[in-house]
C-alpha cells in the first residue's frame, strides 16, 4: 500500500534536456440501439454555455488451422516483464517479444499492431494516440504525441452546415470524410522505436501479420462492436465487404480472418512508413477521403472530406515534454496538450491534495474526487487545445497557488451546482473566489479507445492510448487495405463561440491536432515506477484515471480492487454519470450532498472505461491488470509468473 506522503519532494528526474520540438519522422525502407444511446450520451453532456542486444522476433509458423477460444485472466503477477491489454492476442504478441529480448517500446508496439487486428473498432493504423514512457536507463519520463491532425483546408467552422447555418448533426460527421485526420499511429510507432526501441518495426509486424491471416475467435464484444454499426457498414462498399462477410455480423465463435490488414502490413515491414505517409498508400488514404466509397443505392449522404496527399506528407509525431504534479510524496506523469489528460488529471491531483482523504470514510473521499473533477472540466473546457496553435496556460493551470484558489470553492457537505465557471490561471490567486454559474457545453467524445501498458526487464515502463474514435471510427474502410479510418475531427467543437463569449481552444483548424482526452499516466516514487495506468472512455477516461489513483493511493485497495470498483464520472454537467454498483454503494449518502446521479448512457450502458495497469510491487516483481468484467475483461500477463 501507498502509505504516509513523503515530506520531500523528489528531484524531477523526467524533464528533458531540451524543450518539445518537432520531429522529422525517418521513414525506414528495409448496438442498432446503441448508436443511440450515443446521441443521447451526446446530449446528456451538453450544458450551458534502455536497450538490449537485439535479437530476431519469431517469425509466423504455417497457418495452423482456426484458433481456439481465449481464455483470459485479468491479474497476472511475476518477474521478467509484464503486459495488460483488452484482448489475449494483443497480449501474447507483447509478450512474445519481451520473452525474446524486446523491451516495453517493442512490447507496446507489437501490441498496437495486433489490436488493430482483433479490435479494429478501436484500434488501427487509420488513427492516432499517445505513448508515456518511462526509460530505465536515464530515469526520465517521455511523452510522445501521435494525435491526428486536421487536413491544411480545415477551417473553424468546417462542421457547419453552409446550407442551415449550424453545426452538422453529430452522426452525419461521424460518417463523412470529414471527420478523419490524419492518422498518426504509424508515425508515432516509427519516432518511438527510433528513440526507445530495440526492433524493427518489420519485425514487430509479424504477430500482427500472422494473426490477421491465421484469424481470431469472434467474442460477444467484436460481435456487438459490429452489430452496432451493421446499417452504416452496408452502406459503405468496402466496409461491408471486410466487416459483414457474407452479408452478414460475424457470428460468436466463428474465426475473422483479414488477409487485407495482413497485407498491407507486410508491405509496410518492406516499404517502411514512407509509403503510407508519402507514397502510394498515402494518396489512396486522401482519395477515400475526398471519395469516400458509398453504395449509390444506400441513399445515406456521406459529406466528403478535406485530406490531400500533402497533408499526410506533412504529418509528424512529436516527442514533448510530459506534465508532472507531486501528490502523497509521489510524481504523477501524464500527456501534455494536445491532450487534456495530463492537466486535468493532474489540476484534480493538486486539488485533492489540499485534503485528508481517509479510507474509513469513502464517502466524503469521493465528494472531493467530484467536486475536483467539476473544477478541473471547467479548466480544461476554457483554456486546453492544442499547445502548437493555441495559447495553453498549462504552468499555471498545474501550479499549486491555482489549485489551492480553486479548492476553497469545495464545501464538505454540499456540492456545488454545476456547471460551475473556470477559473484564472493567472499568476494572483486569491484565498476564494465566487463561483460561477456558466461555462462552455462539454463537447462529446466517443468512449470507443483502447489501452494498454508493458513493463520490461529492465525496468522500462510505456502507458499507451490508441483511438480511432468511435467504435468503428468514420466507417470508411481504405479499400483492400483492411483498416478503417478515424473520426477524430469530431473531438473538435463544431461552432465558434458566439460574440463576447470567451474564445474556445478547441475550435477546428490547419493543421492542428483536436483535444483528447487520453490520459495514459505513469507515477515514480523516488524517481523509480510504481504504477502505469489508462483506460478508454471518450472525456470519461480522466475521471476512471483519477478514480483509480484515489482508490489505490487515498483509499489503500490493491490495484486489482482499484480497478475493479463502481466508477463514477463528473464533467462538470449537472448530473453525476455512475455505474449501477456505484449507485447502489454510495447513492444515497452523495445525493444528501447534493450530487444528482444517474445511470451512464453508455455505450455500453452503466460501464465506465475499461482500464488496463500495472504495478511494481517491489524490485523486479510486476503485478499487471487488467478488467475482470467490463467489455468482456481483459488479459494480463508477466514473463516469469511468481509461485
Amino acid at each position: 500500500m501507498f502509505r504516509s506522503p513523503s515530506p520531500s519532494k523528489p528531484s524531477d528526474p523526467a524533464q528533458p534536456s531540451d524543450p518539445p520540438r518537432r520531429v522529422r519522422v525517418r521513414r525506414r525502407t528495409p448496438l442498432t440501439a446503441a448508436l443511440t444511446a450515443v446521441l443521447t450520451a451526446a446530449a446528456a453532456l451538453t450544458v450551458p454555455a534502455a536497450a538490449a542486444v537485439a535479437a530476431p522476433v519469431p517469425a509466423p509458423g504455417p497457418h495452423a488451422g482456426p484458433p481456439r477460444q481465449p481464455v483470459k485472466q485479468p491479474v497476472a503477477t511475476g518477474y521478467g516483464g509484464a503486459v495488460s491489454t483488452v484482448d489475449l492476442d494483443a497480449s501474447k504478441a507483447a509478450l512474445g517479444v519481451l520473452k525474446h529480448g524486446g523491451n516495453a517500446m517493442d512490447a507496446a508496439v507489437a501490441a498496437g499492431a495486433a489490436l488493430g487486428v482483433t479490435e479494429p473498432y478501436v484500434s488501427a493504423i487509420g488513427g492516432g494516440g499517445y505513448i508515456t514512457y518511462y526509460d530505465a536507463r536515464t530515469r526520465r519520463v517521455h511523452a510522445i504525441d501521435g494525435r491526428e491532425f486536421a487536413p491544411k483546408r480545415m477551417r473553424a467552422d468546417s462542421f457547419i452546415d453552409p446550407a442551415t447555418g449550424k453545426p452538422l448533426p453529430f452522426d452525419q460527421a461521424v460518417t463523412s470524410g470529414l471527420g478523419v485526420g490524419v492518422p498518426g499511429t504509424l508515425a508515432q510507432w516509427d519516432l518511438a522505436l527510433r528513440r526507445f526501441g530495440s526492433r524493427d518495426l518489420g519485425a514487430l509486424l509479424r504477430p500482427a501479420i500472422r494473426l490477421a491471416d491465421r484469424g481470431f475467435v469472434v467474442d460477444r464484444e467484436f460481435h456487438d462492436q459490429t452489430a452496432v454499426n451493421e446499417a452504416r457498414f452496408r452502406d459503405i462498399v468496402p466496409t461491408r465487404r471486410l466487416f459483414l462477410p457474407g452479408g452478414k455480423v460475424p457470428e460468436v465463435g466463428s474465426v475473422f480472418r483479414n488477409p487485407d490488414l495482413a497485407d498491407t502490413y507486410r508491405q509496410l515491414a518492406k516499404r517502411g512508413t514512407d509509403w503510407f505517409y508519402e507514397g502510394a498508400l498515402g494518396r489512396e488514404i486522401a482519395r477515400t477521403v475526398a471519395r469516400p466509397p458509398v453504395d449509390p443505392a444506400s441513399g445515406r449522404t456521406v459529406r466528403p472530406g478535406l485530406m490531400e496527399p500533402g497533408d499526410l506528407a506533412a504529418y509528424r509525431a512529436v516527442l514533448r515534454r510530459p506534465t508532472r504534479v507531486p501528490y502523497r510524496g509521489m510524481d504523477v506523469y501524464g500527456m501534455p496538450p494536445s491532450s487534456s489528460g495530463g492537466s486535468t488529471v493532474g489540476e484534480a491531483l493538486n486539488i485533492l491534495g489540499n485534503f485528508r482523504l481517509d479510507a474509513r470514510d469513502p464517502v466524503t473521499a469521493l465528494h472531493y474526487y467530484l467536486e475536483a473533477s467539476k473544477l478541473a472540466y471547467a479548466d480544461r473546457g476554457r483554456y486546453v487545445g492544442d499547445a502548437d496553435k493555441v495559447d495553453v496556460p498549462l504552468e499555471e493551470l498545474l501550479s499549486a497557488g491555482f489549485a489551492r484558489e480553486r479548492a476553497c470553492l469545495i464545501a464538505p457537505d454540499r456540492a456545488a451546482p454545476a456547471p460551475v465557471a473556470p477559473g484564472s490561471p493567472d499568476g494572483s490567486y486569491e484565498p476564494c473566489v465566487p463561483p460561477g454559474t456558466q461555462t462552455r457545453a462539454l463537447a462529446f467524445e466517443g468512449p470507443q479507445t483502447t489501452h494498454l501498458v508493458t513493463a520490461d526487464k529492465w525496468g522500462n515502463v510505456a502507458s499507451y492510448t490508441v483511438s480511432i474514435e468511435q467504435f468503428g471510427g468514420s466507417g470508411i474502410t481504405v479499400p483492400g487495405r483492411g483498416f478503417l479510418l478515424n473520426n477524430e475531427l469530431t473531438d473538435f467543437s463544431f461552432q465558434p463561440p458566439a460574440p463576447g463569449r470567451a474564445p474556445d481552444p478547441n475550435l477546428p483548424g490547419p493543421r492542428k491536432r483536436p483535444r483528447s482526452s487520453m490520459s495514459p499516466t505513469l507515477v515514480l516514487k523516488d524517481g523509480r515506477p510504481r504504477l502505469a495506468l489508462g483506460t478508454p472512455g471518450g472525456s470519461t477516461i480522466i475521471t476512471t484515471v483519477l478514480q483509480i489513483l484515489v482508490n489505490r493511493i487515498d483509499l489503500g485497495m490493491d490495484l486489482p480492487a482499484a480497478l475493479g470498483a463502481p466508477r463514477a464520472t463528473q464533467r462538470n454537467t449537472p448530473h453525476v454519470y455512475a455505474e449501477p454498483a456505484f449507485i447502489d454503494r454510495y447513492g444515497r449518502d452523495l445525493a444528501a450532498r447534493g450530487h444528482r446521479l444517474e445511470a451512464f448512457p453508455g455505450p455500453p450502458a452503466g460501464v465506465i472505461g475499461a482500464a488496463t495497469g500495472l504495478e511494481f510491487l517491489r524490485p523486479g516483481l510486476v503485478q499487471a491488470v487488467a478488467e475482470p468484467a467490463r467489455r468482456g475483461g481483459g488479459s494480463a500477463l508477466v514473463v516469469r509468473p511468481a509461485r
